[in-house]
């Protein structure tokens, strides 16, 4: 998730995120209701939840909303969403992985085909580049919590499977069954983490040239601005040039 990693470090340093809080918050309590719904509202007993209220913490959205959010998934009245998964090819045959949460599939599945066609892209079948990626766990911290040797230990001794260290933090990757019980084992060393969630994980990332990397950018920006979709993930390898030229 190279690409997708960095695309987001460059729309944090352009400011971004104070115009998207508003939007990135009304996707963090639709995922929080959802998981909610579909298990326990309490958290100690419902992964998905907490990864999506840590989700929400990590974006500092206020504990009201998330309060909130969990008890509209009590009312009988509440909004039902499907999860939908879509797969598709950007510029330079880069392959990408949409997730989306919709109360109207025909509307999400056009307006993802339409950001894919627009960028030079294609919307393929669920299944098409899938194959290209693992479906991990993945905790994250900040680079403060520990240093690289005392992370990778922790991280063996909780049964996570990889560990890369470096001036952005620890990312650790476990089974998607382990991932749950890894959490809390770091968790309990570390305190709560600014990630613990599921993943699509690329098996391999595929350089492409500058013009093409700003089209895919251009392109998981235009998703992740889309009301129903939940997360992009993308093999895109982001060049040091693209990264210098988009952060300027």
């Amino acid at each position: 998730m190279a690409g997708h990693s960095q695309f987001k470090n460059i729309m944090h340093r352009k400011g971004r995120q104070d115009k998207l809080r508003s939007k990135m918050f009304s996707k963090l309590a639709r995922e929080i209701t959802v998981a909610a719904k579909l298990g326990q509202p309490d958290p100690a007993f419902n992964p998905r939840l907490r990864a999506a209220i840590i989700a929400a913490r990590a974006e500092n959205m206020p504990k009201d909303n998330i309060e909130r959010a969990i008890k509209k998934s009590l009312g009988g009245d509440s909004e039902n969403y499907d999860e939908v998964r879509y797969e598709g090819y950007g510029p330079g045959g880069v392959a990408i992985i949409v997730e989306a949460l919709t109360d109207n599939r025909n509307r999400t599945a056009g307006e993802v085909r339409a950001s894919f066609t627009k960028s030079g892209g294609n919307l393929a079948e669920t299944g098409a580049v899938s194959f290209m990626f693992d479906r991990v766990g993945v905790v994250e911290f900040e680079p403060r919590v520990a240093n690289a040797d005392a992370m990778l230990e922790a991280a063996i001794d909780a049964g996570a499977d990889d560990v890369v260290s470096d001036d952005g933090g620890h990312v650790i990757y476990a089974a998607q069954d382990s991932l749950a019980e890894v959490a809390r084992a770091l968790e309990a060393k570390f305190g709560e983490p600014r990630k613990a969630a599921l993943t699509w994980k690329p098996q391999n990332t595929l350089p492409v040239d500058d013009e093409q990397g700003e089209k895919l950018l251009r392109l998981i920006e235009t998703l992740e601005e889309n009301d129903d979709v939940q997360n992009v993930y993308s093999n895109f390898e982001v060049s040091d040039a693209l990264m210098t030229k988009m952060s300027a």
